[in-house]
């Protein structure tokens, strides 16, 4: 969605005129962004679903529905809004996804359109930093997260590579600035082990970088972890994840994320062999490896406490 001009007023001797902003909102500004979502809101207030079938976040949204022609009309409405203000959709980033629950529905049931321009469709949608792919996987966002670790590190790859720099300064700089990266939306993930392992080999490999080491050198992994202070990022994810889990179960029942813990999708039908991952089932797995219960979780200080995973001195 682009950034349009905004009508604006001012009363110069009691009398109120209306006059054009022509300059669009300054990047990088605090103010800006603040202003931008407050004059959105406002726009919006009329037409905004409950969330989860409405998100909403600066000039992202993502409108959810059961079928197409809900989808349509959806679209044409949040465009008529906009547009009467001043606003443009941007019809070339968006996009729209489908997820088949049911393998008896249709594949061509129309398209999906903008004021009668077709929008693509994608089996994935980048939101917030992560990548949602229509089937479920995370495959798609443990790479993108392992590519943005890899983008930091490169950045700064004079100083981690320096070897007058101290290991400890280093280990401090990755988690800080790297490791952070590429745990965002972490606690969201159902991680299997072979998606741990693809996590763990490309930590390894920028720690081994940054030590001066390479695996002909022979020294174990957990040598190059207490070494630079950094605790195996499989671990920092299932902290992560019990972190986010404690933090949904304080949440009343009332709220958007406790009542998709109770959604049933209609028409779900169960595949031949076994089924995925689910974050409930990840989630239980790590519970069970720190010998934790649910009822833990209300206590927030034992809780954490329970959790922490602490990095080598």
């Amino acid at each position: 969605m682009h950034d349009g001009a905004i009508a604006s007023v001012r009363t110069i001797g009691g009398e109120t005129n209306e006059f054009a902003i022509t300059v669009e909102l300054h990047q990088g500004s605090t103010l800006s962004p603040y202003l931008f979502v407050l004059v959105m809101d406002e726009l919006t207030r009329r037409i905004q679903e409950e969330v989860s079938w409405c998100i909403l976040f600066a000039d992202d949204v993502v409108l959810i529905d059961e079928t197409r022609e809900g989808v349509n009309a959806k679209l044409e409405l949040w465009r008529g809004v906009l547009e009467s203000k001043g606003f443009r959709i941007s019809r070339t980033k968006t996009k729209y996804m489908e997820s088949k629950f049911s393998q008896n529905r249709s594949r061509n049931e129309g398209v999906v359109r903008i004021d009668n321009q077709d929008i693509p469709q994608s089996d994935h949608f980048h939101y917030l930093g992560s990548i949602m792919h229509k089937v479920g996987d995370t495959v798609d966002d443990v790479a993108h997260r392992i590519r943005a670790g890899w983008l930091k590190w490169r950045g700064a790859s004079g100083v981690l590579c320096d070897k007058r720099i101290p290991l400890k300064l280093k280990g401090k700089f990755y988690k800080t600035a790297i490791r952070p990266a590429m745990l965002y939306g972490a606690e969201c993930w159902a991680a299997n082990k072979q998606q741990i392992h693809k996590m763990s080999v490309a930590e390894m490999r920028m720690l081994r970088w940054m030590s001066g080491n390479t695996r002909k050198d022979q020294i174990s992994n957990e040598f190059i972890h207490g070494g630079l202070g950094v605790a195996p990022i499989g671990d920092k994810m299932r902290e992560s994840r019990l972190k986010w889990f404690g933090h949904v179960q304080r949440r009343p029942m009332t709220t958007p994320v406790r009542r998709s813990e109770t959604i049933q999708v209609e028409g779900a039908r169960r595949t031949r062999g076994r089924s995925k991952l689910t974050w409930v089932e990840v989630v239980k797995r790590d519970m069970a490896a720190c010998n934790l219960t649910a009822d833990k979780a209300l206590n927030r200080a034992e809780w954490r406490n329970r959790i922490r995973v602490a990095d080598p001195k």
